[in-house]
């Protein structure tokens, strides 16, 4: 009985740390440069296109088909992936999914040798935009 109490102990300690290290997330500090920057491609079908296409090649491994954060490769990530159709995840600026989607941090890679022209980022960004609740 005692071995099956420390089991368990362990085991809700074990969940707990896990847990946190989710939640302690550092926060994303976006320089203002991008914080402000719009998106210098149109909405328009052909940009959404690409950007779904693109989306699919390098995002939705980790961040699923509707950006909910539940790719295949999403359960190797450390950090919170985000769910892409929450308000609180739309209502960042163009400029900052740029900063966050090109350049990355920690396991977010680095796309700017991926994805060289910038305007394909862009319009990724567009389609991300169509993922909202």
């Amino acid at each position: 009985m005692k071995t099956v109490k420390f089991l368990m102990i362990i085991g809700i300690v074990g969940l707990g740390l896990l847990s946190f290290n989710k939640i302690a997330q550092e926060e994303w500090k976006v320089p203002e440069k991008y914080e402000k920057m719009k998106n210098p491609t149109e909405a328009n079908k052909g940009n959404l296109a690409i950007g779904k296409t693109l989306y699919a090649k390098h995002c939705k491994s980790c961040h699923g088909k509707t950006g909910l954060g539940d790719g295949p490769k999403g359960e190797d990530v450390d950090g919170d992936l985000g769910d892409f159709s929450t308000k609180e995840f739309q209502a960042q600026s163009d400029g900052a999914l740029f900063y966050k989607s090109y350049f990355g941090r920690n396991d977010m890679p680095n796309y700017e040798k991926k994805i060289p022209n910038k305007n394909d980022m862009w319009n990724i960004i567009h389609f991300i935009r169509t993922l909202e609740k």
